[in-house]
């Protein structure tokens, strides 16, 4: 199995209660997934946290597919009362392995060309480098593979596919639609 990085958006910021609801649910005791809390009082800080984050998990899940992993913590945020996941989407910051994934690449042969086509209109330099990790931007490394031939989706399909689905259970939540409707729209009524 592999590990899938990506941010889940949710239906609003957590609350304490519901984070302490997060905090004791064993679907989240492994630690893949993880919150930005808000302050009790934020006007005590010179810097608050950004609202989007608020409304975001970061993933790191072990799963056959993306989709396979995005279902799994949309499903298991439903366990935490007035939470669900309402859309998915990927951040441009990656280390190369994350880069290799994306693109349907092993690590070596990307790690590989980084090192071997460095220098202008190469191999992009990394972004930055924390606690030994090299983060480099998505968008750049799939242009630079795109110009050298190859067939890489800015965003991938599994991400895409779960993102729209999100969305629109999102807008379907507490909208009465009729099954025959759902059913001729191409949707299961359930």
């Amino acid at each position: 199995m592999s590990e899938w990085s990506f941010t889940l958006r949710l239906n609003q910021p957590l609350t304490p209660e519901q984070a302490n609801a997060f905090d004791h649910c064993d679907a989240f005791a492994d630690g893949s997934v993880s919150y930005t809390l808000a302050p009790d009082d934020p006007h005590q800080y010179t810097h608050s946290p950004d609202p989007t984050k608020l409304k975001e998990l970061s993933c790191d899940v072990e799963a056959p597919t993306l989709l396979d992993a995005i279902a799994q913590v949309a499903r298991n945020i439903r366990l935490i009362p007035g939470l669900r996941a309402v859309g998915v989407h990927h951040d441009d910051t990656v280390t190369l392995e994350e880069a290799a994934q994306r693109c349907g690449r092993s690590y070596q042969p990307l790690a590989q060309l980084s090192r071997d086509q460095r220098g202008p209109g190469g191999f992009p330099e990394p972004e930055s480098s924390r606690e030994g990790t090299v983060f480099y931007s998505w968008h750049k490394i799939a242009e630079f593979l795109r110009s050298a031939g190859d067939t890489v989706p800015e965003t991938p399909r599994d991400l895409v596919i779960a993102d729209q689905v999100l969305r629109l259970a999102h807008e379907l939540e507490g909208f009465d639609v009729a099954p025959g409707t759902l059913r001729a729209l191409g949707l299961p009524a359930a």
